[in-house]
């Protein structure tokens, strides 16, 4: 069973960080000041848990009147393929509907723009390099 939750308390908040260390700092070799970052301490946090193991995580922070910023979507390695991504990326959209933002705009690594695609973002730059990792900005108009 799993359940996305929003972090509201600093455990869970720590959950969150733990998976994203776990991701792109261990596994894909982003250095850790450039993974946490200030904006964690503004921005909402969601946590996939099974059962009550963190396994997923992102963040949505509103950087405009109405544009939310949805950054550091993961999933831990043995937990990929079972849609966990859309679990968190629903939870982040419901979010910022709930919240007033009426359009996300997100930086993807590239080889997770189909997976965007999927969910109604466009894509809005050419590739870039962020962390050395090849990224395309994109975004999407929340109705």
């Amino acid at each position: 069973m799993f359940e996305v939750r929003f972090a509201t308390s600093d455990l869970e908040q720590e959950d969150a960080f733990s998976v994203r260390r776990k991701v792109f700092v261990e596994e894909q070799g982003v250095p850790l000041d450039l993974e946490l970052d200030h904006f964690d301490k503004t921005a909402a946090h969601f946590v996939v848990y099974s059962s009550e193991s963190p396994i997923g995580a992102g963040r949505i922070r509103e950087i405009n009147d109405g544009i939310g910023k949805v950054e550091r979507v993961c999933i831990l390695g043995e937990f990929r393929g079972k849609h966990l991504g859309n679990l968190i990326m629903h939870a982040l959209e419901e979010h910022a509907k709930t919240t007033g933002m009426n359009k996300i705009i997100l930086n993807a690594q590239s080889y997770a723009v189909p997976f965007y695609e999927k969910l109604g973002y466009v894509i809005t730059s050419p590739e870039f390099m962020d962390a050395d990792i090849p990224h395309r900005a994109m975004e999407k108009r929340m109705i």
